[in-house]
């Protein structure tokens, strides 16, 4: 609505980034980088932590997009808050859904489902990834012990480091809980931990973000604006998208020539009364 009246291509703020926009902060390339070290020397574990709108589902989605041909299948749990017996019978169900026993069973069937699976990729040189969203979930409900069963029986699969590399993403309450089961914590390979942004990060992802949408000079937020967007958001940058485009949108109802201070207090004073409405 607002593009061509900033003169943009696209819409900088959109919450989920493309090439374009993806913003490479030092804590996320290298998050990038060890979840993808993980996967391609077949690691057991991998967590990657932090607050909600730090960018995780971000990262994950852009290693699903990029995985090696030999990693294969891939499942991914975006809610895991079930029975560790639904959550096992899911996770056979999507790796195995050719496989003619019955998935409805319990524990032992889903097992049974997973190691045939697993011994067919296994055969055929490939290697199995499990991403599990929400993760710090799992503790509530007992399903970490299950997971780590299956660990087992992938490690004893294959004379690599295992058959499975399993991805938990989650609050940083993840890492306590993984804590928790010396078995579990034993098989981490990497610990990523996203952070929030600092003033100048912050800073340089609304330029970048700018600059990725045609913007000339990136200059259309003031100076005073960047710093009260700081303040409202923590420098989380799910808050920062969601600011900056009303924002911009603001400035572009208005006529602005720039998003000033003002309109930035402005507009966090609307998204709060929607978050208490909501």
């Amino acid at each position: 609505m607002y593009e061509s009246y900033w003169g943009f291509q696209g819409r900088p703020f959109e919450s989920r980034s493309d090439e374009r926009t993806y913003f490479p902060s030092e804590l996320h390339n290298a998050a990038h980088l060890k979840l993808n070290y993980a996967i391609e020397t077949r690691k057991a574990v991998a967590l990657l932590c932090g607050e909600p709108g730090t960018g995780k589902s971000m990262i994950v989605g852009s290693v699903l997009q990029q995985l090696p041909d030999f990693v294969t299948p891939t499942v991914r749990v975006v809610y895991p808050a079930m029975p560790p017996d639904q959550l096992l019978r899911y996770i056979a169900r999507q790796m195995a859904p050719h496989d003619s026993s019955d998935v409805f069973g319990g524990v032992g069937q889903s097992i049974e489902t997973l190691e045939r699976m697993l011994r067919h990729n296994v055969g055929e040189n490939q290697h199995a990834m499990i991403v599990i969203d929400e993760a710090h979930l799992l503790e509530s409900n007992g399903s970490l012990e299950p997971l780590r069963l299956l660990l087992n029986l992938a490690t004893e699969l294959t004379e690599s480091e295992s058959a499975i590399t399993l991805v938990l993403t989650g609050s940083t309450n993840l890492l306590a809980h993984i804590a928790r089961h010396a078995s579990l914590e034993d098989r981490v390979a990497v610990r990523c931990i996203l952070e929030r942004f600092s003033h100048e990060e912050t800073t340089e992802y609304i330029h970048h973000r700018l600059r990725a949408v045609g913007s000339k000079n990136a200059s259309e937020f003031t100076v005073e604006a960047i710093e009260r967007i700081q303040e409202a958001t923590l420098g989380i940058p799910r808050r920062i998208n969601r600011l900056c485009d009303l924002g911009l949108m603001v400035g572009f109802a208005q006529e602005l020539s720039n998003v000033d201070a003002k309109t930035i207090e402005n507009a966090n004073a609307e998204l709060s009364i929607r978050s208490r409405v909501a």
